[in-house]
């Protein structure tokens, strides 16, 4: 996993102080790309500890069409919370009078996901997140974009057109937060499966670990279920950034030195792709660096 480390330090090195939308500002640069031969093993970060099930759980909601939260909660999975709960605040226009990170407001959220837990009918009205991720894989204008592809790249497996997309301009406003990545694309050559995801904006140090695994794993269900073997897995990044609140965790984790890649390992006999569940994987010999926190700027 040098690449990861290596855009850290690049981020680091020779990133530009932006402004965002959150208000914590960023180290930002622009127009980035990491290649991860998946044969070498599973690119799952070493430098610091990356919880698995949280990726491989997120992963399985995109995949299911779901876009309300409460799966996720039930699942121990708190990733979305934030951006569920700034939509809530929204709905009720109480966004304006609720300081945010004030002490008010993370009892406030922490109320809201044990009421997301508790409260099915409150989850319904409150716990959606708009037409994210797995509503344009799976329901994109009426397409069924994923299994489109799982099925072309089975009967041409030669297509340029083996593309998903999650960006859907029409319905931004409808989002509690917009698709990061964006858009992937399969390629099949000689019986061997690649995947390239583009991202528009990137969290280098919180997202970024996820989004790389989690990708590299879709890439190898897709191949298991289409017949082929999973190969490469690119990652190319439009605004790749560190929080400024990020930096000094990102410098201790470019002075750690990577351990050898781990291995993922999936029930084979699942063709399906809908059938995988949390029990079908099994993460070997991953040996990592303590885990380093950061607070996700919402």
């Amino acid at each position: 996993m040098r690449q990861y480390l290596d855009l850290l330090k690049d981020i680091l090195d020779n990133g530009s102080k932006k402004g965002d939308r959150t208000g914590t500002g960023t180290l930002s640069v622009f127009g980035r790309l990491l290649r991860f031969n998946l044969s070498d093993g599973f690119p799952l970060v070493t430098t610091k500890q990356v919880d698995m099930d949280l990726v491989i759980k997120e992963l399985l909601w995109f995949i299911s069409g779901n876009t309300n939260i409460r799966p996720l909660v039930l699942a121990g999975v708190n990733i979305w919370n934030r951006d569920a709960f700034r939509r809530y605040l929204e709905q009720l226009a109480l966004d304006k009078t609720l300081e945010k990170y004030s002490y008010a407001w993370k009892l406030a959220l922490k109320h809201y996901a044990q009421e997301i837990k508790d409260n099915e009918k409150f989850a319904e009205t409150y716990g959606n997140l708009g037409p994210v991720y797995g509503a344009g894989w799976r329901n994109f204008e009426g397409v069924d974009q994923l299994a489109w592809v799982i099925d072309e790249i089975k009967s041409n497996p030669d297509s340029r057109r083996l593309l998903v997309s999650a960006w859907q301009p029409h319905r931004i406003k409808e989002m509690a937060l917009p698709p990061c990545h964006v858009m992937y694309q399969f390629y099949v050559f000689d019986g061997k499966l690649s995947c390239q995801v583009y991202i528009r904006s990137w969290d280098v140090f919180l997202g970024g670990p996820f989004n790389i695994a989690s990708y590299a794993l879709l890439t190898m269900m897709v191949a298991q279920v289409t017949g082929t073997t999973a190969h490469e897995l690119v990652i190319c990044a439009g605004d790749a950034h560190l929080y400024l609140d990020h930096l000094a965790q990102a410098e201790e984790q470019i002075f750690r030195k990577p351990y050898p890649l781990p291995t993922m390992l999936m029930e084979y006999t699942i063709d399906d792709i809908e059938e995988f569940k949390i029990t079908d994987f099994e993460l070997r010999n991953y040996v990592h660096h303590p885990p380093i926190k950061g607070e996700m700027s919402t």
